[in-house]
């Protein structure tokens, strides 16, 4: 069976080919919803400014109407003419032309899931090959889109047709009206289309979305030798398992070595294991686990005790249970609390010089750290 066979793409896409889509800009999208995003922002803006705006755009007119007789005509002047007209064109249409920028913005984010894709932006020369622009044409894709295009210009004129019938009852066409009734007419109109317009296209564009999300799932879709050959690639070499695990082991043995100077004890049995213990009663709850080893680490954090005047208990049970139970940098279990409690109270009448100048090496050894 051939690879490109999509009856052999049984699998849903990894994790991997999905970040992958989305770097090319490979994504769900429909055309019509950002259409449907900006006529709803285009509506909402009409529904609360447009009244406001046409009062201005009245007071506007009517200012320059009434002085027009007032002006001197010369190039100067219609210089300014054209500018204040345009800025107040601006100053008009601004509210419109935000709301329309912000519904397109929106419409875009929402279909992307609002990611970048730097690389959708590349120039391709695959984009230029005729031979895939004609394949293009003819593949499934086109001819939905085609069906979409068809059914938005039926659904245009559908609406229109209606609404032109419906209006033709109006009084506007059969006797004189006022002519604020001639803008109320107009406003109401271009209020009803967009409605309409915003109900059909809505519809269109979730359709033309779910069926664009059904083909990119189907696209994406992967073979089980494409599964297992990336699965493969993503695993971590052995070798760089068991090198990361050294380094790790190595930094957290340099870690307890550094720490030992501020123990309060070291527990062994007696070269065997290893455990340094401290307590400070402002801080710790409990007793704490500084460090601890077996056979070869164990002896280095007894030098390094021996040296730096750590006073060592041998307890074998006790040293083996530590060990066991215990971790790094975490309290004694529970169980301890008593024996721990002893062995610390012996080390603090024995040897009341160290323990004298020990907050000031802890200090001193947090500061190096």
């Amino acid at each position: 069976m051939p690879e490109n066979d999509k009856s052999s793409k049984t699998e849903l896409p990894t994790g991997k080919k999905l970040q992958e889509a989305y770097k090319q800009g490979n994504f769900a999208k429909s055309p019509e919803i950002s259409v449907a995003f900006v006529m709803i922002g285009a509506f909402i803006t009409l529904a609360f400014t447009a009244k406001q705006k046409a009062a201005e755009l009245s007071l506007f007119s009517k200012e320059i109407l009434a002085h027009l007789g007032e002006f001197e005509i010369n190039h100067k002047l219609a210089a300014e003419g054209i500018a204040n007209g345009l800025q107040a064109t601006m100053f008009l249409l601004s509210p419109m032309l935000m709301s329309v920028m912000l519904a397109a913005v929106i419409a875009g984010g929402l279909q992307t899931g609002f990611r970048l894709s730097p690389k959708a932006l590349e120039a391709r020369l695959s984009k230029l090959n005729p031979i895939q622009g004609f394949k293009k044409l003819l593949s499934v894709g086109s001819l939905v889109q085609l069906g979409v295009d068809l059914l938005k210009f039926a659904a245009i004129g559908v609406i229109l047709f209606g609404l032109i019938k419906e209006i033709m009852k109006d009084p506007i066409f059969a006797m004189p009206v006022p002519a604020a009734y001639l803008g109320e007419f107009l406003y109401e109109t271009a209020m009803i289309i967009f409605v309409r317009l915003m109900i059909a296209l809505a519809i269109i564009a979730i359709l033309n979305y779910l069926y664009q999300l059904r083909k990119r799932r189907s696209d994406l879709m992967m073979t089980k030798q494409e599964v297992k050959e990336e699965n493969k690639s993503a695993e971590v070499d052995p070798k760089v398992k068991n090198a990361q695990k050294q380094m790790a082991r190595r930094l957290m043995q340099k870690q307890m070595l550094r720490s030992v100077p501020t123990a309060d004890v070291v527990v062994t049995n007696p070269t065997h294991y290893a455990i340094a213990l401290k307590y400070e009663r402002e801080k710790d709850e409990a007793p704490m686990i500084l460090a601890k080893g077996v056979n070869l680490f164990a002896k280095r954090i007894i030098q390094l005790a021996d040296k730096h005047g750590v006073p060592r208990v041998e307890n074998k049970p006790v040293a083996r249970m530590l060990y066991q139970l215990g971790n790094v940098g975490e309290s004694i279990p529970t169980g301890l609390y008593q024996v721990v409690a002893k062995i610390l109270g012996h080390v603090y009448r024995t040897h009341r010089y160290y323990f004298h100048s020990l907050k000031s090496r802890r200090q001193r050894f947090q500061g190096n750290g």
